[in-house]
């Protein structure tokens, strides 16, 4: 109690949606709690409570009474599942040490441990549950198919990161192709960022067609390459090669209409559209950039494979990693495949989006107005969810109806890459539509394969998000147009980024302080001959240091991901076993640190503090309510020649809506009539029926489309995004290496600069 200046403060008014409520305050280590006070007229009816854990505070402002206003002094909370409460003091001295408090017990805890999680001890019948077993790696590589004492189906698990030594960010057990040995695995983490190679996450039970996931490649200016990464893509792209004497495989498509309906032309939840234009484009520009165009051999629809390598980043992102030693595949040294860029904006820009939204919902405590909704389309957020919808959807057919691999990759490969990887199989798999399939999908793209939660939630919360109203001087500072991540000038990046290449050429610089990467710390490309692996860094969380939460690192992800997977669960209300309040709790618990699921930023970490004996699964609350969040609308039939009841689940493209549930609206409010979609493509002249995508760039070793040049990179958000690259594909002509010349001029580069940094 130490952190406490004040236990109990009665007399308090609680104001929500402009209404008012009395009781009393309680502070206890891990709580804020407000206890109605009963009417006088019914002394026998019991108080209500609300409970709010400490972390799930995001932004704490106190304002003091002004002197001789007689005005109460008063304390607004924004709390990260969108609950926004005002408590009224009449004292303004108990006002400033419950705010004190507050601020205490919320961002001065200084390490992971402290949270509530590591104190919780929870009650009957939860205690009965174990959440903790419900994922095993083993036994959902089994599922796929993959095992030691199973057929080998081209794949093995290798052992070579069982004690993390490896790669610390990745999961212990790591499926890689059985052609491939750990020696050449061991060569080829070299290049990628963070040891983070090319490693399988989903096998197509039908087709045996993957998706794997990794982080960026070394490139760098000066065009590094490993012949180990090739070879290693060139095994998992094999993988699936079958005899070419022997017959189809039998999950070859009838049609592109066989898995999607095509009957009707109105879009209601629970009905499969027909492939859009946009679709229908983004596979045409796929497979003819990716095709030889010398073959006059037939094409047939599902025949040919087009393996993919998605790179999730904008093409000038991607472009200007290089600068820094990073960058993206160069498809000379990778022929056997095909690169796209899906434009997906990094976590600065989805973490903006989500302050625009939040300032058109932030006086919910003291006012019942409805949100303006013009300032909720100009957020974006709808946009950028309906781009991540989209790429899952490339992805998903591109395995599904093309019988193609693919590689997914971001930066570091933990955010992007996550969103991408968990998606797709959301759409291509029934079992991860079910309840115990979800919490797997999460367990093993999510948690195992390393997204950085501590960072990214904010955990331990931040001083910045606390402040007193007439103290602030010069404005927010969390806002500040000069900070990384906002709307500075392409100058001030490009600056950055050659401070920060200068860093990584001088090898004798001792300092990382000038040496930037994408997520955290660059790790320069080892040139050398056969090395030793590469030392373990010392996380923040280690020894004696304490932790603080770094505002710029922050970003809805994990929130996008749930959002996105509302999406497809409205449109497809039959195909999902959970429902809405499933998704709602379970990004709520996320920020509560009740539990030790999401602590720490990998499954290392965890293992290192003994999260599974210290603390309880988020699981166990879930599963020990499990009638609470069930789907009654499930039917789990699942019937590739039934419509309505195929494998494959794909997204409306750009017909999104608000999820009001989760920011304590009505459907009226954020979203206005019924079955108004509340975010569609915008139509442009002559190409009024052709959606916007999220493709930007296609590259092959002999083509390119957008990629690679910032004066022909499609704008995010364009509806005629689609006809330009389709028009391009008729120059595919011009030689690559031209091309390449003059996409990546200086004057280019600085014009449209957008540096992944943080």
């Amino acid at each position: 109690m130490e952190r406490t200046r004040i236990a109990k403060v009665d007399d308090v008014k609680l104001v929500r949606r402009g209404e008012q409520v009395e009781g009393t305050l309680h502070l206890t280590p891990h709580h804020l709690i407000f206890c109605t006070t009963p009417a006088v007229e019914d002394p026998e009816a019991k108080p209500r409570e609300l409970w709010i854990t400490y972390p799930i505070i995001h932004t704490c402002t106190l304002r003091p009474s002004p002197p001789a206003s007689h005005l109460p002094s008063s304390i607004r909370l924004r709390c990260r599942d969108f609950t926004f409460v005002c408590f009224c003091f009449a004292d303004e001295k108990k006002a400033r040490d419950v705010y004190d408090s507050i601020k205490a017990w919320t961002c001065k805890l200084g390490r992971t441990e402290k949270l509530y999680a590591f104190s919780y001890l929870p009650q009957r019948p939860e205690k009965e549950v174990n959440g903790w077993t419900i994922y095993d790696a083993r036994r959902e590589w089994k599922r796929l198919g993959i095992s030691e004492k199973g057929a080998d189906k081209g794949w093995r698990i290798s052992r070579i990161n069982t004690d993390y030594g490896f790669s610390p960010t990745y999961p212990a057990l790591l499926p890689v192709p059985s052609a491939i040995s750990d020696n050449t695995l061991n060569y080829a983490g070299r290049y990628r960022s963070r040891v983070r190679l090319p490693v399988l996450t989903y096998l197509h039970p039908v087709n045996n067609c993957s998706i794997t996931r990794c982080a960026q490649p070394l490139v760098g200016v000066r065009g590094n390459r490993s012949i180990q990464d090739e070879k290693l893509l060139l095994a998992i792209f094999s993988t699936s090669h079958s005899d070419p004497d022997g017959p189809d495989p039998p999950s070859r498509p009838r049609s592109r209409q066989s898995l999607r309906s095509n009957e009707g032309s109105t879009v209601s939840p629970g009905s499969d559209p027909p492939p859009t234009d946009a679709e229908t484009l983004e596979d045409e520009i796929i497979s003819r950039t990716g095709s030889d165009d010398k073959s006059e051999e037939l094409k047939i629809y599902g025949a040919q494979q087009h393996n993919l390598i998605v790179d999730a980043r904008p093409t000038v992102n991607a472009l200007a990693m290089q600068a820094v030693g990073l960058g993206s595949e160069n498809m000379d040294n990778y022929r056997f495949a095909t690169k796209i860029y899906l434009g997906i904006d990094n976590i600065h820009v989805m973490r903006e989006s989500l302050n625009k939204v939040i300032d058109t919902l932030k006086e919910s405590d003291v006012t019942p107005l409805a949100p303006n909704r013009d300032a909720l389309v100009k957020s974006n957020w709808l946009k950028h969810i309906g781009g991540l919808l989209d790429g899952a959807s490339i992805i998903a057919r591109q395995v599904a109806l093309q019988h193609s691999h693919v590689l997914i990759h971001c930066s570091d490969g933990w955010d992007r890459t996550s969103q991408l990887s968990a998606l797709s199989q959301l759409c291509l798999d029934p079992y991860y539509r079910t309840l115990e399939g979800f919490i797997v999908l999460v367990e093993k793209d999510w948690l195992s394969f390393g997204h950085q939660f501590n960072h990214r939630s904010g955990f331990l919360s931040s001083e910045k998000w606390f402040n007193i109203e007439n103290e602030r001087i010069g404005g927010d500072s969390n806002s500040k147009p000069g900070l990384p991540g906002h709307h500075s000038g392409a100058g001030q990046a490009l600056e950055k980024a050659m401070m920060s290449a200068k860093g990584f050429f001088n090898k004798d610089n001792k300092s990382r302080d000038s040496i930037v990467d994408s997520d955290g710390e660059l790790q320069p490309y080892d040139m050398g001959s056969q090395g030793s692996r590469k030392p373990t860094v010392p996380t923040k969380e280690s020894g004696s240091d304490k932790y603080t939460t770094k505002v710029k690192e922050t970003s809805p992800v994990f929130h996008q991901f749930l959002d996105a997977t509302y999406q497809l669960l409205y449109r497809h209300p039959t195909r999902f076993e959970f429902n809405e309040r499933f998704l709602r709790r379970l990004l709520y618990q996320l920020y509560s640190c009740q539990y030790g699921t999401f602590l720490y930023n990998n499954e290392k970490e965890r293992v290192d503090a003994h999260v599974r004996e210290k603390t309880r699964s988020v699981w166990d609350y879930f599963l020990s309510r499990k009638e609470q969040f069930m789907n009654g609308k499930y039917d789990e039939t699942i019937d590739d020649n039934v419509r309505g009841k195929e494998r494959l689940v794909l997204p409306v493209s750009g017909d999104l809506r608000w999820w009001n549930e989760l920011f304590g609206r009505t459907d009226a409010e954020m979203n206005g009539s019924p079955r108004t979609p509340q975010y569609r493509a915008p139509a442009n002249g002559d190409n009024a029926s052709v959606d916007t995508t999220v493709l930007t760039g296609v590259e092959t070793a002999q083509n390119a489309v957008g990629a690679g040049a910032p004066g022909n990179a499609l704008p995010n958000g364009d509806a005629s995004g689609l006809s330009a690259l389709a028009a391009g594909l008729g120059s595919l002509g011009v030689s690559k290496s031209k091309e390449k010349a003059e996409h990546r001029s200086p004057s280019n580069v600085r014009q449209q600069m957008e540096v992944e940094m943080q």
